[in-house]
C-alpha cells in the first residue's frame, strides 16, 4: 500500500466486514447487491454494535471505500454489485483478513473468541496460531492493523481491536468506585469472568451445531 489509509468510519468497516463474510457464507450471491449489503450491515446477529444504516448511508460509504480501492463495483447487469479488495490493498494474507473481518463485525475480542468467530472464514488450528497472526498484524512494518487492549477489570484475557478506524478507546485498567461498588467485589468480578467463559463456550457449541445442521446463524436472523 503506497499511502496509508485514513481512519474508516464504523459503517465503512461494517461494509468491508459484510463483504468478506458473505463471500464465504453465501458465495452464490456474491458480489452483493445494495439491498443485500444494507441487510448485512443492519443484521441483528453477529454484529457489535448493531446499526441501522439507510441505502443512502451505505452508498455514501461505498463511494468513500471506492476512492481507496477497498471495494469494486460491477455494473454489468441490471443491478450493481459490490465486492471487496481488502487483501490486495492492505497486502495481508487470507488468515489476517478473517481476523480483521471478525473484529470489524463484532468489536474487540480475545484470541479464543476470534478463533471461534472466524470458523466460517478460516479455520485456525489453535489459539496459538490466532495469536501468531495477531502479532504479525500488530507488528506490521507498513503500519499496525490491530492492537492488544489492556486487560479490563475482572477479565481473564486481553482483547484485541482493529485499527482501521484509528486508535480505539482503551478500557480502564483500574476502577475507583464508591464504597460498596461492584468494581471492588472480587466475587462479582469472578462470577462475571466465569459467565464470559461460559458464553464463549456456548458460542463455540452453537457454531458447531449450525455446522452439523448445514445452516448458519444468519439464517435465523
Amino acid at each position: 500500500m503506497s499511502h496509508p489509509l485514513p481512519p474508516l468510519s464504523l459503517l465503512e468497516t461494517r461494509i468491508l466486514g459484510v463483504l468478506v463474510e458473505k463471500e464465504h457464507t453465501v458465495p452464490d450471491t456474491y458480489p452483493l447487491s445494495l439491498n443485500a449489503l444494507v441487510a448485512g450491515c443492519n443484521q441483528k446477529t453477529s454484529r457489535d454494535p448493531v446499526i441501522d444504516a439507510s441505502d443512502a448511508d451505505v452508498l455514501e460509504a461505498l463511494d468513500s471505500l471506492r476512492s481507496h480501492t477497498l471495494i469494486m463495483e460491477n455494473s454489468g447487469g441490471r443491478v450493481s454489485r459490490y465486492s471487496h479488495n481488502i487483501a490486495r490493498v492492505l497486502q495481508v494474507p487470507s488468515q489476517a483478513v478473517a481476523l480483521l473481518t471478525a473484529l470489524m463485525l463484532r468489536g474487540p475480542q480475545t484470541a479464543a473468541e476470534l478463533r471461534a468467530n472466524c470458523e466460517r472464514l478460516h479455520r485456525f488450528a489453535d489459539v496459538s496460531s490466532v495469536e501468531a497472526f495477531l502479532a504479525e498484524l500488530a507488528e506490521r512494518p507498513a503500519g499496525a492493523l490491530v492492537v492488544e487492549l489492556p486487560r479490563a477489570p475482572g477479565a481473564r484475557e486481553n482483547r484485541w481491536a482493529h485499527l482501521l478506524s484509528g486508535t480505539p478507546a482503551m478500557p480502564t485498567t483500574s476502577a475507583t468506585p464508591a464504597s460498596g461498588g461492584a468494581g471492588r467485589d472480587p466475587l462479582l468480578a469472578d462470577r462475571v469472568a466465569r459467565l464470559e467463559d461460559e458464553v464463549a463456550t456456548l458460542r463455540k457449541q452453537l457454531a458447531r451445531l449450525y455446522e452439523k445442521l448445514g445452516e448458519s446463524p444468519d439464517d435465523a436472523a
